[in-house]
């Protein structure tokens, strides 16, 4: 007789990403609970099952089950040989037996409906309300044997997406940061109200670790970086939970600019070297290419022009190498060429390079992204510096004066305060400084109150 493949079973282990070893290990724990005794079904027992080997497993099995899923053997694709299927003697749970053949009424039809009763007792002692059809209801609220699936996992990273978005358009918001904090608490708040596969489990950390990430990202976009040295305690400990060393690379990545901000440089370029050490470093070259590049732009701070041009050279080659078109977390999606351009600004910045900085300028914006606003307005600001110190007055104040009033906001704002003050400095009498002047007059008060930050 032609086997039928139980796709409702294997359709709920894909959805909790959980393998055949993982389930008959959570299986047999059900057991446990259920008779005092450890089962010890084996991948090929849950193999028997997924094949449609076994159509109906033993009535203490399917109260385990449904212990296990929170849905009745019917919803998990088994059916009953017979009209009265769990007639059979035997109730094996230690062993790969499936559905049995026998005969009798009396105590077995007791038997029968006995586990029925208890499972029964177990669905409603759960929270767990079985429908008609047989399908779990929907719980009001999560308890401890509720699943955390893939399903959850996705809604969380469609949020962490439309999250680096906003991030990638304002930058630096404490709405930004807000949201992001929000994100990783709900996160983690999975981890602890119902049960999951150790893969969900690495892919909750992953995605909590990432949303606090970008809320130290906001924080130190933002100068608030009490704030950000904060988040990133908690990001390393959530990306060393995740065993995602995509995440990991980013936490070092973004420990580096804050260490930088912070004017500890040497602990922002062992933070990058940190992040180039992990794994996936080695096998995707688009975080090679990024790593090396966020390494330049601190070798240039510490006036290093010949490691410089290495580490660039290096990125490019990387990047070259890159298949864009690969997925890849929200967060990573940014890094193309265009960005490795704006690194390599801040690097020839950072050396006091204003032809090779400005040169980059052009070919970043030339190359940007339309949906990266944030990076537009940055690139402005250090291509308008560039200008400056070429004594480039008036394509100096076109390129700043491209910058919206409503953006100059966190790092931004900073960034045009350093410009405002190296303009008067290079040029007080100047009628383009005059202008300027009059220009922040009316609408940038605020400027007048900040001091220049460091190229970074």
């Amino acid at each position: 007789m032609a086997r039928t493949r139980n796709q409702a079973l294997a359709d709920w282990m894909a959805e909790q990403g959980m393998t055949e070893e993982e389930f008959a290990e959570r299986f047999n724990g059900q057991v446990a609970e259920l008779t005092g005794r450890s089962g010890n079904a084996t991948c090929r027992t849950v193999r028997r099952w997924l094949s449609g080997e076994v159509t109906w497993p033993q009535a203490k099995q399917r109260a385990a089950l449904a212990r296990l899923t929170g849905r009745t053997a019917e919803a998990l694709g088994f059916a009953p040989r017979s009209a009265s299927p769990a007639s059979a003697p035997g109730l094996d749970l230690d062993s790969d037996s499936g559905s049995g053949s026998g005969s009798g009424s009396g105590s077995n039809e007791a038997s029968r409906q006995a586990p029925e009763r208890h499972l029964k007792s177990l669905t409603t002692a759960t929270g767990t309300a079985l429908t008609t059809t047989g399908t779990a209801a929907p719980p009001t609220s999560r308890g401890p044997n509720s699943r955390v699936g893939v399903s959850d996992v996705e809604r969380l990273t469609a949020a962490l997406a439309d999250l680096v978005s906003a991030d990638d358009r304002h930058g630096g918001t404490t709405e930004v940061e807000t949201r992001a904090l929000c994100l990783a608490q709900e996160a983690l708040d999975l981890q602890q109200c119902g049960s999951a596969s150790t893969r969900v489990r690495n892919m909750l950390y992953s995605l909590a670790a990432a949303a606090t990430c970008s809320a130290l990202w906001a924080a130190t976009e933002g100068h608030r970086l009490d704030a950000a040295q904060r988040h990133l305690q908690q990001s390393v400990v959530l990306a060393g939970l995740s065993t995602d060393t995509a995440v990991q690379f980013r936490v070092w990545g973004h420990a580096s600019v804050l260490y930088r901000r912070l004017g500890r440089l040497t602990d922002a370029l062992a933070a990058a070297d940190a992040g180039r050490s992990v794994g996936i470093v080695r096998n995707d070259p688009v975080y090679a290419s990024l790593g090396l590049a966020h390494t330049a732009v601190h070798q240039g701070l510490f006036g290093d022009r010949t490691a410089v041009q290495r580490s660039l050279g290096h990125a490019q080659d990387a990047l070259c190498r890159a298949d864009l078109a690969l997925p890849r977390p929200p967060w990573m999606l940014f890094y193309d060429q265009a960005q490795l351009e704006l690194l390599a600004l801040l690097a020839q910045s950072a050396l006091g390079q204003w032809a090779d900085a400005e040169a980059h300028a052009r070919r970043s914006l030339a190359l940007l992204r339309p949906g990266l606003v944030r990076n537009r307005h940055r690139i402005l600001v250090f291509q308008a510096r560039a200008q400056l110190s070429q004594d480039a007055l008036e394509p100096a104040l076109l390129s700043i004066g491209a910058i919206p009033r409503e953006a100059w906001h966190g790092r931004t704002d900073r960034l045009i305060s350093a410009f405002t003050t190296h303009l008067r400095k290079a040029a007080p009498n100047a009628p383009e400084t005059r202008t300027w002047d009059e220009f922040l007059r009316n609408s940038a008060p605020s400027h007048e109150r900040h001091t220049e930050p460091r190229p970074s």
